[in-house]
């Protein structure tokens, strides 16, 4: 059991107020999956031929060292943006090679993300920790996607935790479990996706990657998941144009979906889009099974 929430700002003054009301979001999941936390962000998209990497660091990390090292071996980096074990990096260079390097150089940091606008940050402890710590209140964004854990499958650590990303701008957060997931992680290690733990819904993420390299759209690779995937499932995918919301041909996986003229929201309970303005007002309804609901800017 886990609690999943998204929200998407339909309007620029509704981007402003996001981290605020994603914010109470989370929180209210809390008893869905108190051991970890962790959110996806879209904002401060940056221009074509940059990109941000988010970083985890062990306790410890020095990061004015890493810098150092990082500067020295690339050109073009913009700027590196502390948030305590967690580090944003801008970059004018390509992502592979940066992507590589980091990987060699420094085997114990996590890559979180990687893209024009996506930025992950995640940990240990109750939500409410995560949205003081990161003072989530105070972000502003076009979309953000959200996982409360309660750990049945894998470690209660801050790299198990959700969201995953295994593409450009692609997160994933799921409540649920698939049962062929050590047969696919293989096949997709065999075809270039990078894993970093042995999470199920890392590997569902990365099916979506593999999928959209291929040519997909992000709807066209949630139709193929449906016959790929086996198991119980409610997944919220985020690209940099929206998000994305599908629930397995079975839906024994609760979720509920909310639409008003400013903003969409998701969650596993109702009670986490309540306090939304205009709630009360907005279409609400639970997402039929096998279906899928997408929104774009």
């Amino acid at each position: 059991m886990c609690g999943i929430a998204g929200l998407f700002a339909k309007t620029p003054e509704f981007e402003a107020e996001l981290g605020h009301h994603f914010a109470a979001m989370l929180v209210e999941m809390t008893d869905r999956g108190p051991d970890s936390a962790g959110f996806a962000i879209y904002r401060d998209a940056r221009p074509f031929g940059q990109i941000k990497i988010t970083l985890l660091a062990p306790p410890g990390f020095s990061w004015p060292d890493f810098e150092h090292r990082l500067r020295a071996r690339f050109a073009g980096i913009l700027g590196l943006e502390l948030h305590d074990t967690h580090a944003v990096i801008v970059a004018t260079d390509w992502a592979p090679d940066l992507i590589g390097w980091v990987r060699e150089c420094c085997p114990e940091l996590h890559i979180l993300s990687s893209g024009g606008a996506i930025e992950i940050y995640k940990q240990t402890g109750l939500p409410a920790k995560l949205v003081e710590h990161f003072r989530v209140t105070d972000m502003h964004g076009s979309h953000a996607l959200g996982h409360t854990r309660m750990a049945t499958e894998s470690a209660v650590t801050v790299a198990h935790s959700h969201p995953f990303s295994t593409g450009e701008d692609l997160c994933l957060v799921h409540n649920g479990s698939l049962s062929n997931h050590n047969r696919l992680r293989a096949d997709l290690a065999r075809r270039g996706v990078h894993f970093s733990t042995d999470n199920d819904s890392e590997v569902a993420a990365g099916y979506l990657t593999w999928r959209l390299a291929s040519g997909d759209s992000l709807e066209q690779a949630l139709e193929r998941a449906i016959a790929d995937l086996d198991g119980f499932y409610t997944f919220a995918v985020g690209t940099r144009e929206g998000f994305a919301v599908l629930r397995d041909p079975i839906a024994c996986k609760p979720a509920v979906i909310a639409e008003s003229d400013t903003w969409v929201a998701m969650a596993s309970e109702y009670r986490a889009l309540a306090h939304l303005p205009g709630a009360a007002e907005a279409r609400t309804w639970e997402p039929a099974p096998g279906r899928i609901y997408s929104w774009k800017h």
